[in-house]
């Protein structure tokens, strides 16, 4: 039976994880088991020039060229020690992504679009870090500057496994981790992998299932059938795409979870079941964990938070949303997805600060 071709996010990673990607994974998991076996002191090196070689490999000189000076270019304005400044150059690097002349030059390197979208994915996580770096180096006293190097900010950016799509992993997190020296047991790895890997492949057989029987991309690509579609069946739709995109992303969060666990890193949690969630703010915390950590700590706290008046708390979390709504592409719709996301936090919270006055709950 063929299979529903109109989810591009599933659709290409499946491709480019069959070409490359898994062999490039394995090849990580080699190096990683080795270099903890051998010489665990100099892990985060040998994992920094796999990563190096890897990215090569699949973007070609000039891809990786682009990764290399973005990491400078946001590491030089890192020595300011500025919030601010450091921002501004995250945005301005993120910018170049979408002015039409780079863009044009960036596909010409490449044979296919698909190559050249490899480098758009990539560079836009590596945005990410780079930022989660740069930040951190800020902030840290400079007593703290030795473990907040260029070599260290290297082997962050080119970690392999969460290179072309995640999850984040922020720069404090993955250094204190990557630092710390452990007991290594081969046998250990060998289970986690073993169950990590029975896993991954029961929610690949399940999304490739749902991919080729239930067609709910392909339903949503035309209008006819959603026109002629009871409310209810609008429902169910709406439900099984938020289920399909639930288990997708456990599996592209789940590879390279696995790796980060047989590294001997925590990886972010994988994301929650939507089906129980019944809230803006929990689907936030509890479904790309790595992003939400990110944007608590780099944007809605110290723009305030919680701990700012009525105001601040508003301005914070609409911040955070702009940001979000911009780093995915800044498209129109995007916007709007943002706006009624911030829209949906802000109506629980205050419902939430409404029912927590006493009047109110002696009234229930």
């Amino acid at each position: 039976m063929p299979q529903d071709p109109m989810d591009f996010e599933w659709s290409y990673w499946i491709e480019w994880g069959r070409e490359r990607i898994l062999w490039l994974l394995a090849g990580h998991l080699l190096v990683s088991q080795m270099s903890r076996l051998l010489v665990e002191k100099y892990k985060p090196w040998c994992l920094m020039v796999y990563g190096m070689a890897a990215c090569w490999l699949l973007l070609g000189i000039k891809g990786f060229a682009v990764i290399l000076l973005h990491a400078a270019i946001s590491f030089a304005v890192a020595q300011f020690q500025l919030s601010l400044l450091t921002w501004l150059c995250s945005l301005i690097l993120l910018s170049t992504l979408r002015i039409p002349a780079v863009e044009e030059t960036k596909r010409k390197w490449y044979d296919t679009e698909n190559e050249y979208y490899l480098l758009l994915f990539t560079v836009s996580v590596r945005c990410l870090f780079c930022t989660s770096f740069s930040l951190e180096y800020c902030w840290h006293a400079p007593t703290q500057k030795s473990s907040h190097s260029f070599p260290w900010m290297l082997a962050y950016v080119f970690y392999y496994p969460t290179f072309h799509n995640g999850p984040l992993v922020n720069f404090d997190d993955f250094s204190k981790q990557m630092r710390r020296q452990e007991a290594f047991s081969m046998k250990t790895n060998l289970s986690i992998l073993i169950v990590g890997i029975i896993r991954i492949f029961f929610w690949w057989c399940l999304a490739e299932l749902m991919i080729h029987l239930m067609y709910i991309h392909a339903l949503y690509s035309s209008a006819l059938p959603l026109e002629s579609a009871s409310y209810w069946a609008l429902g169910g739709l709406a439900l099984a795409q938020v289920l399909f995109f639930y288990v997708k992303y456990l599996i592209l969060y789940g590879v390279p979870g696995l790796l980060l666990q047989m590294d001997g890193l925590k990886p972010p949690a994988l994301p929650c079941c939507v089906s129980l969630m019944h809230s803006f703010t929990k689907m936030w915390r509890s479904f790309d964990v790595g992003l939400h950590r990110f944007l608590v700590r780099y944007i809605y706290v110290p723009m305030g938070g919680s701990q700012s008046s009525l105001l601040g708390t508003l301005l914070s979390t609409a911040l955070t949303f702009a940001f979000v709504s911009y780093w995915h592409g800044g498209q129109s719709y995007l916007w709007y997805w943002g706006a009624l996301n911030w829209l949906g936090v802000i109506v629980e919270n205050g419902t939430k600060r409404i029912l927590s006055i006493s009047l109110i709950q002696d009234l229930i």
